[in-house]
């Protein structure tokens, strides 16, 4: 058995570290059986599926109203609200940020906030499933003040909201909320918790990752990205859940040079392309296009699916409001485990998740922030990564587990001379928010 300490992210208020005995009857309004059925949240409904990527449109419960922008007038309004009621564990507006000279811009944020008065606890790191278990902690405990809305499918081609909705039934189990982090990495930062009165374990289904996939297209924005972290990939908490949060900066790995490594054979071509990142630290694939949302959901779930079935952690980071999915089998909690971390790496005490890997890296001491380089963000995240020969096997596999089939690459060099390797542009920021909210350049 492979374990590590770490010092276990506080996402909510009710979230006690000292006991996991705590956790008895309820006395708030939790999102529990006992007070979810009758709880009065307000619902966002996302269109239906079958749409593609592209475009998006909102309207609130009545025609007559104005329209609601689901980003900017809704999500991060509430969370600005939640923020101004005092519910967050410290201001993350005022954390210092930075880019990091270099090629890649990979940013640096000191927080020093996030680990404070926080005990190592051990967690398993060589099982990427496991049983929920509800004597710890899990989001059915989550006070409804932290939760800002839920998030649902409409029954139309529209998308809607409704500020006053009638509660959930006794018998439905299937209701999904987007609540607050707590201890926020950026501005906006939210879990999005599918089906929370099901209590289902941190594993990838094709049905979570569809609705993940709205929220990055209900968003429209670009930098409003949706993460996921496996069990040993440094999820700590085992209830499923994604996190998102708004970052007007490119992510170094959105401007990674991708080559297309794949082509469809003998399935019908769903239009969905992979690729694979070059000249990136963390070696990846990354999935786009699809005639339908379905078809680009299926293929990444089905991938995700096959790595946590055959216990292999993994990262996933949804960017360009779904369109350009990023997928990260990774080994750093197994190497950390097995001592062959060096000690400098460790003593940072940097837990390279999804966003870390993306090159958003969270600092905890100043003097790392201060002394911060490209050099030190290449060699962190090259500890992530599969070694080479291992990511060919890996990537095989999840292939075959997604539909694909991998082409011959000189061949298909040929036949696409100057249309394999892709650099992406970078997303420009819009100034719709407070100067402190920004990246500090």
């Amino acid at each position: 058995m492979l374990t590590i300490k770490k010092v276990p992210t506080v996402v909510s208020n009710y979230q006690e570290e000292s006991s996991e005995n705590r956790f008895e009857g309820c006395g708030k309004n939790c999102l529990g059986k006992c007070c979810l059925p009758v709880a009065l949240l307000p619902i966002y409904a996302f269109k239906k599926d079958g749409s593609n990527l592209n475009g998006n449109s909102v309207v609130k419960s009545s025609e007559e109203q104005p329209q609601i922008c689901f980003l900017h007038n809704l999500l991060l309004g509430q969370w600005e609200d939640r923020m101004s009621c005092g519910l967050f564990r410290y201001d993350v507006t005022a954390c210092d940020t930075k880019i990091i000279p270099g090629r890649y811009g990979f940013i640096a944020q000191l927080n020093e906030g996030r680990h404070l008065k926080k005990r190592p606890t051990e967690f398993r790191v060589d099982m990427v499933l496991q049983d929920f278990d509800e004597t710890k902690f899990n989001f059915t405990k989550v006070g409804q003040e932290e939760v800002l809305f839920r998030f649902e499918q409409s029954n139309d081609q529209k998308s809607h909201f409704f500020p006053s909705a009638p509660p959930i039934t006794a018998d439905s189990k299937t209701s999904s909320v987007v609540a607050i982090n707590v201890s926020p990495i950026e501005y906006g930062h939210v879990l999005l918790i599918p089906q929370v009165l099901n209590c289902l374990p941190q594993r990838i289904d094709h049905e979570s990752f569809l609705l993940a996939l709205h929220l990055a297209k209900e968003a429209a924005d670009p930098f409003f990205r949706v993460g996921y972290n496996s069990l040993g990939a440094f999820a700590t908490i085992n209830h499923l859940h994604f996190q998102a949060y708004y970052l007007a900066a490119p992510f170094p790995v959105e401007k990674a040079p991708s080559k297309r490594i794949m082509t469809m054979k003998g399935l019908r071509d769903k239009g969905v392309t992979v690729s694979q990142l070059l000249n990136y630290p963390v070696r990846g694939l990354v999935f786009e296009g699809g005639n339908t949302m379905q078809d680009l959901s299926d293929s990444v779930a089905s991938s995700c699916i096959f790595l946590q079935n055959n216990n292999i952690p993994f990262n996933v980071l949804i960017a360009d409001c779904g369109r350009r999915i990023f997928l990260f089998p990774q080994c750093y909690a197994e190497k950390q485990a097995l001592g062959e971390v060096s000690q400098e790496l460790l003593d940072a005490q940097v837990n390279p998740a999804v966003w870390e890997i993306s090159g958003h890296i969270v600092l905890k001491r100043r003097q790392d922030f201060e002394d911060a380089s490209e050099t030190y963000a290449w060699r962190l995240l090259a500890e992530v990564s599969l070694s080479k020969k291992r990511f060919q096997e890996v990537k095989a596999d999840i292939l075959e587990a997604a539909g694909f089939e991998e082409a011959d690459i000189e061949e298909n060099n040929r036949n696409h001379e100057g249309e394999s390797i892709y650099e992406q542009p970078s997303p420009k920021a819009v100034a719709h928010l407070p100067q402190d909210c920004l990246v500090i350049h």
